[in-house]
């Protein structure tokens, strides 16, 4: 292992919740209402929706807490891998995590570009330019220390809460209650005959989607180096912030319906804009326009943290160039920031942008399934291992929320064939590379040992 300047410890429970909440809440919880709408047909449908998708988010944020207490290191789900099922598995996923961290911070520029143009329409005509200066602005922030990047993260999690409260409370005291009448969408669960495969078809879907914007609770993970208490924060912060965004998520889905009725919902690409129209007619839609520019931005901070803490554990292990590894002293591996945000520049400049995102979808399911397949394996290998935190439920809990996402990923495979078998190319394609690298940090061991 590669010995270099530890990893500044001032992160606290309030930055955990902050970064589950920054990498968590996203543009879905704006839009899925809808989506819901028309593939459930039922209000109180939608609404347990989202309380399943909270609480099987929170079964897994209970096993991958035992995780994080235990292995207290920077590195997220590749440390994880590499104890549980050896250095080459480990290699594997901590890539595969890379990928899918540069893939969403080139997607969520873009993103973010498109949300400018709205607000500034002179910027549309040049959206991937200004994609490529937002990506230069959180480089530079995150250049300058974990100090900036650490109050960046509350501040944007707090400012994009806030607003969000705003528009729930305009919901609630704004307009009166809309009439709950009218039919069910046409195809919808509602109206499908009950467990006919058409209805299981919209049913699986639609919890997809709502377990899609969930994906984030694990965020602290990466940056358990930094945490002053790593043993008793992560578990607190990793559980407390996945509670906190269900309680967001459902609260927001009742304001939408308690103003929109549930056809109205149901044809609505944006809810949140046609909502905001009604509650707030004087700039609403412009500020749900500002609360999915900022959750974009919220998504950039949060990754931008994590990315290079990936590359850092895998430089450090001597699996990368070892200039990964450096940390600046303000507490930032530039070197693996800066390469970072290279990679999410080449993929917005390049053409395959789209097919790179979907085979990081396929990918992000990886980490999951070898994070929990981590827990029985530890437990089972490592009994005596100290444990500050032991995930409630274990063996149920953690069997449950395994089983789901080797579903998932079947269900991935078989709605996108291709992105899957690039995907399983990219993991083939690990093996040489990780012998490769092996035997070369192997021969620089033996070679320092035989200095005199």
């Amino acid at each position: 292992m590669v010995q270099t300047r530890p990893l500044t410890r001032i992160l606290g429970l309030g930055f955990g919740l902050a970064m589950v909440f920054g990498g968590t809440v996203g543009t879905g919880i704006l839009r899925l209402p809808g989506t819901l709408a028309a593939a459930l047909g039922d209000s109180r449908l939608i609404v347990l929706f989202w309380i399943l998708g909270g609480v099987y988010s929170l079964l897994g944020a209970v096993a991958v807490a035992e995780l994080a207490a235990m292995l207290p290191q920077a590195g997220g789900f590749y440390v994880y891998a590499k104890r549980a099922f050896g250095r080459g598995p480990g290699f594997a996923v901590g890539w595969s995590d890379w990928i899918n961290s540069v893939a969403t911070i080139a997607y969520a520029a873009l993103t973010s570009s498109e949300f400018i143009g709205v607000l500034w329409p002179a910027a549309a005509a040049a959206p991937r330019a200004i994609a490529i200066g937002v990506l230069v602005v959180f480089t530079v922030l995150h250049w300058a220390g974990l100090r900036m990047g650490s109050g960046l993260t509350r501040l944007i999690s707090v400012s994009v809460g806030l607003m969000m409260m705003v528009l729930v409370v305009g919901c609630f005291v704004g307009v009166p209650a809309a009439a709950a009448g009218g039919p069910a969408p046409a195809n919808s669960a509602a109206t499908l005959p009950l467990l006919s495969l058409g209805m299981i078809a919209v049913v699986v879907t639609a919890l997809r989607n709502v377990l899609l914007s969930y994906d984030g609770w694990y965020s602290p993970i990466y940056m358990s180096e930094e945490s002053t208490q790593p043993s008793v924060t992560l578990p607190r912060a990793i559980i407390g912030g996945t509670v906190l965004v269900t309680t967001l998520y459902v609260i927001i889905n009742i304001a939408i319906l308690r103003v929109l009725p549930l056809p109205v919902l149901a044809a609505s690409k944006l809810p949140a804009a046609d909502v905001a129209r009604l509650v707030l007619p004087r700039g609403g839609a412009e500020l749900v326009t500002v609360i999915s520019l900022v959750t974009v931005l919220s998504l950039i901070n949060a990754t931008s943290l994590m990315a290079p803490r990936i590359l850092l554990a895998i430089g450090r292990d001597g699996l990368f160039t070892e200039k990964a590894a450096a940390v600046s002293a303000g507490g930032t591996p530039r070197v693996a920031l800066a390469i970072s945000s290279l990679g999410a520049a080449a993929l917005i400049m390049s053409g395959t942008f789209e097919q790179i995102v979907a085979v990081a979808a396929v990918l992000f399911l990886l980490l999951y399934v070898s994070a929990y397949s981590a827990v029985f394996v530890l437990r089972r290998r490592e009994p005596a291992t100290p444990r500050p935190y032991r995930a409630f439920g274990y063996p149920y809990t953690t069997a449950i929320v395994l089983l789901g996402c080797v579903s998932l990923w079947m269900v991935a495979i078989v709605e996108d064939p291709r992105s899957s078998l690039i995907a399983g190319i990219m993991l083939i394609g690990c093996v040489p590379v990780y012998f490769y690298l092996s035997r070369r940090r192997s021969a620089a061991t033996a070679a320092l040992r035989a200095e005199p």
